[in-house]
């Protein structure tokens, strides 16, 4: 198929992009680098060896979007393009909201007038709110950030296009933690300021770009003291978008949802030491207080996906580590400007 990636130069779209050439798919990608950097689609041209049209801009804006789609002849979306940031999105609501909700708005609208109906959707674990705890798809959905709440909504909007639109075919993907690199150390992810996450913030720490790990809370109940949560190595993500797009093809219902994670927790603690273990040193860190909103536990039952999409996490705490030293050692700053 020929499928437009909206967010294609970002961290789960590049590494789900070098999946869908190697796959035999043709890739076009649409971003506006607020969160990535042109210089990512050069390295995904170097990894996949072929040429990946790139169209540079905002998707809320309609008339680019639909141009983009009168000119590529596109059979599928996967669509990452959004903002991420828990924390941002609680200051910057209405930006969220705006972002977040227009460009599925834009896209979709695009999509009915050109008879593209099959989406894959980049959703999240926040739509289960505080109860994240082995996470099933049937769990009621809801949020505690603006930016949860931004997918719930798009969650809800898609369904409702399904019920006015039977034809189109929609997979929810609800994911977990992604962290990791490509194999080839060329690829990974590369936060713009300060990570909101924890890997990049190690990594960040081990290559000396900051001086400590901030370890938000140690009276948490579970097995440390630590938050737990459930991290999937980028490239079984990826993979799961690709199974993900090939069960639309052949669905009945038309709309689809997955949690895509190992099924298993790591605490803070358990990942900060195994990436002392990649590093080969130990990495200094300090306790401080929790952050409002942070959940104890957060991990999936994936059990779903494991059977109908065919797709199971297979990599390990120490080969998401590993691979992303691999890429932060040589990137220390992340991609090129």
């Amino acid at each position: 198929m020929r499928v437009l990636v909206s967010g294609g130069a970002g961290y789960i779209g590049s590494h789900t992009v070098v999946q869908l050439v190697a796959a035999g798919h043709q890739v076009v990608i649409v971003d506006n680098f607020a969160n990535s950097k042109p210089s990512v689609v050069n390295r995904l041209e170097a990894l996949t060896g072929e040429h990946l049209p790139v169209h540079a801009f905002d998707l809320r804006d309609r008339d680019k979007t639909e141009h983009l789609f009168t000119q590529e002849h596109i059979d599928a979306v996967i669509h990452f393009a959004g903002l991420k940031a828990v924390g941002e999105s609680v200051e910057l609501p209405l930006e969220y909201y705006e972002n977040n909700l227009g460009t599925t708005f834009s896209l979709v609208r695009a999509m009915q007038r050109h008879g593209v109906d099959k989406l894959v959707f980049s959703s999240s674990a926040t739509v289960y709110g505080l109860d994240q705890e082995a996470a099933t798809e049937d769990r009621p959905t809801s949020a505690t950030n603006p930016y949860g709440w931004t997918k719930v909504m798009q969650e809800q909007i898609l369904r409702d296009i399904a019920v006015a639109n039977p034809s189109m075919r929609f997979a929810l993907l609800r994911y977990f933690n992604p962290v990791g690199a490509h194999a080839s150390g060329t690829i990974g992810e590369d936060p713009q300021g300060i990570p909101n996450n924890l890997v990049p913030y190690i990594a960040q720490v081990a290559v000396g770009r900051r001086e400590y790990l901030s370890v938000y809370g140690d009276d948490y109940p579970t097995r440390d003291g630590t938050g737990e949560r459930d991290y999937i190595h980028v490239d079984d993500l990826a993979a799961g978008h690709l199974a993900a797009l090939t069960r639309l093809t052949t669905m009945d219902e038309p709309v689809g949802v997955w949690n895509l994670g190992t099924g298993q927790s790591t605490s803070v603690l358990e990942m900060l030491h195994a990436f002392e273990r990649a590093v080969g040193h130990e990495l200094p860190h300090r306790i401080v207080d929790r952050r409002v909103g942070d959940v104890a536990v957060s991990y999936a039952d994936p059990g779903k996906a494991n059977a109908e999409l065919g797709w199971r996490a297979s990599r390990t705490v120490d080969d998401m580590c590993v691979d992303t030293w691999r890429w932060q050692q040589a990137n220390p700053h992340g991609f090129p400007d």
